[in-house]
């Protein structure tokens, strides 16, 4: 196999597509928030991604038949921009590989005309979250407002120590080749799957772009996130001290 293999699946007819990357990371925000789209919208397979910089090892599904690690482009057709939504479980594991694996990203989204690209992540707050704002960073000073009309955020020198991975290359790289580039992060305490953050993340992206897929099966994973969180919440709290513990203090 080459370094980088893209098998075509398809040739779908798209116009003026816009490219959006939700690989895992933090939270597996942007994860949740692809797989959701391409889930919940009519969507078509178009190219799978294979790299030997990607995990040694195959998934093995349903019927165990084994697929090589790597990531998924697919086409959807949404009632408004059309999409080309990369997903996938891995990211590449060395420095070289995230840089040339996010180049042939980048060389799929050209191939469909996209010129303009979201990636999707979660930003680490440390701690258990109530409300989930959107953080942006952008490739050009000239997509903020827009952004920022739909709810996103932008911090100074936030998020603390860049952004990494596939996200920040898909931004820096993009931006670099032409891409009007962003990304949309969504605050989660870093510890947990956060389908919450993910829909705070979705519900940006569908204004931004100008599409509604159902939330349910979304909502369905927050629920049982949240007594998870529930659960931590009182773990952390611990048991109030009696009367009796208190001649014990000092």
């Amino acid at each position: 196999m080459d370094e980088i293999d893209i098998a075509w699946a398809s040739e779908p007819d798209l116009d003026d597509p816009v490219f959006v990357e939700g690989l895992p990371g933090v939270g597996h925000v942007g994860k949740l928030v692809a797989e959701h789209v391409v889930e919940e919208a009519d969507s078509e397979l178009v190219a799978r991604v294979h790299s030997e910089h990607f995990p040694p090892q195959v998934t093995v599904d349903d019927d165990s038949v084994a697929e090589l690690a790597g990531a998924e482009v697919h086409a959807v057709d949404t009632a408004g921009r059309d999409l080309l939504v990369l997903s996938g479980n891995h990211q590449a594991q060395d420095n070289v590989g995230h840089y040339r694996v996010s180049n042939a990203f980048l060389d799929v989204a050209e191939e469909f005309g996209a010129t303009e690209l979201y990636a999707l992540g979660g930003v680490p707050t440390g701690e258990l979250v109530d409300e989930h704002d959107v953080i942006g960073a952008v490739s050009d000073p000239a997509l903020k407002d827009r952004l920022a009309d739909a709810g996103v955020e932008f911090r100074s020198e936030e998020p603390a120590g860049g952004i990494v991975g596939s996200s920040g290359l898909l931004l820096g790289l993009g931006g670099r080749r032409g891409f009007d580039a962003a990304c949309l992060m969504g605050e989660t305490s870093g510890y947990l799957v956060d389908p919450k953050a993910a829909k705070a993340v979705l519900a940006v992206l569908e204004d931004l772009l100008g599409f509604d897929v159902d939330e349910e099966a979304l909502d369905d994973r927050a629920d049982e996130m949240e007594e998870v969180v529930s659960r931590l919440r009182e773990m952390e709290e611990g048991p109030s001290p009696g009367d009796e513990d208190l001649r014990y203090i000092g």
